[in-house]
């Protein structure tokens, strides 16, 4: 399907004013909010370059959930059968695990520079847009959920590309969703350009009103300077960057909370100072990358990890070599309120909450002693962004433990 092919060219100027017209891919539209979100590559015909591929890959060391509230496996996402796919996919292609898909390739100009890409939605966030009305900041979600991921091996986002698809094109939405996108751009840096996408227009394929949403992001990285975690060690320090909220990941489980306590997205969230329940769950993901290409940059970064579907449990061990893992200080930072309330309206436990959802940590970073030291004393002077000191790495054990 051609870009634009349903819409006049006026429209498309209006849609796509920054649009190369180029088509580096055709992304399929995320249909699910399970973050298992695959993370892949585009594979040139020649077969010169050598092609890590990467998806999404979560940690087999999971914490029972217990008891009898409410799971993401009962709202529809079933995060072991999502573990139990990309077992099989490694089976296949044993190269792939981490967040972004880094391409080491002889035919690259610069020899030393490595391109690193990435693929996801906002899954069922969207539902609540189309509840809310609010379409001006999904696309910044969807450069998000891109860009956050890449910058985890220390990447630059240099290009974003969208894919659009609805039953009925409704001009005025489009527009809306697509300078959200070209806002994420912005907020990534001024290396990261919109540089292409798709608006697919499928009648009758979606319910009026309603519509997709797909990314592609890539990045670049100097070879000699890939943040891969194979330099972490017991005694490194993990420190937390704070999140605006649910971001873009465990919205089905929102969703059926909300579902089943009658509340309106207009009602207002207990303890979240008159913001209402569609504002604060609507609030865009943070996208990270200034921030944490600043803290690479002064060194003694080992390992960071965009901590989306699969909570702490699940994302934090991707980064560590085998034989290590995290200990991680539960009440080192505060929870934001939506999360209370979603754990106790759904009488969701605990560790079902950690595997599901941010928590209030959007990114983590696994830090020498003595970076952290720096870092913690640049936030406690003034420094332009928050950081917690949330845990530590230790050898006694592999996976997630809370104390």
């Amino acid at each position: 399907m051609a870009a634009y092919g349903m819409i006049t060219a006026f429209q498309a100027s209006c849609l796509r004013s920054s649009y190369s017209g180029a088509h580096l891919c055709r992304l399929p539209p995320s249909s699910s909010s399970s973050s298992v979100g695959f993370l892949s590559l585009s594979s040139p015909a020649s077969s010169a370059g050598k092609i890590s591929q990467s998806r999404r890959v979560l940690s087999s060391e999971q914490e029972a959930a217990g008891g009898g509230g409410l799971t993401y496996k009962d709202a529809g996402v079933d995060i072991d059968a999502g573990t139990a796919l990309v077992d099989k996919i490694k089976a296949m292609a044993p190269e792939i695990g981490s967040f972004g898909g880094i391409v080491h390739d002889e035919i690259l100009r610069e020899k030393d520079v490595c391109l690193v890409h990435g693929t996801d939605g906002v899954g069922t966030k969207l539902k609540l847009a189309f509840e809310t009305g609010i379409h001006d900041t999904i696309g910044i979600d969807l450069v998000a959920m891109n860009v956050n991921d890449i910058v985890t091996c220390g990447a630059k986002p240099l290009s974003f590309q969208d894919y659009f698809s609805t039953s009925r094109l409704d001009v005025d939405i489009a527009v809306k969703v697509i300078q959200g996108i070209r806002d994420g751009c912005q907020q990534s840096g001024c290396s990261c350009k919109l540089s292409g996408g798709e608006t697919a227009e499928m009648p009758d394929f979606y319910k009026d009103g309603e519509y997709d949403l797909g990314g592609s992001a890539v990045g670049a990285v100097k070879k000699d300077s890939i943040i891969d975690g194979k330099n972490i060690a017991p005694g490194d320090v993990i420190i937390g960057l704070p999140s605006s909220g649910v971001h873009s990941n465990g919205f089905s489980l929102v969703r059926r909370v909300l579902a089943d306590t009658g509340v309106s997205l207009k009602d207002q969230l207990p303890g979240g100072e008159g913001v209402t329940f569609g504002e604060a769950l609507m609030v865009p993901t943070v996208i990270y990358v200034n921030q944490v290409l600043d803290l690479i940059s002064k060194g003694g970064v080992n390992g960071v990890a965009h901590i989306t579907g699969g909570g702490f449990t699940e994302n934090i061990p991707r980064v560590f070599p085998k034989g290590l893992g995290a200990v991680i200080y539960k009440d080192s930072w505060e929870v934001p309120p939506v999360f209370k309330w979603i754990q106790k309206a759904g009488r969701v436990e605990e560790a079902e909450m950690r595997r599901t959802f941010n928590m209030g940590i959007g990114m983590v970073l696994v830090v020498s002693p003595e970076a952290s030291h720096r870092i913690l004393e640049e936030d406690g002077n003034g420094a332009a962004y928050k950081v917690y000191r949330i845990g530590e790495v230790v050898s006694s054990h592999e996976g997630v433990i809370y104390v």
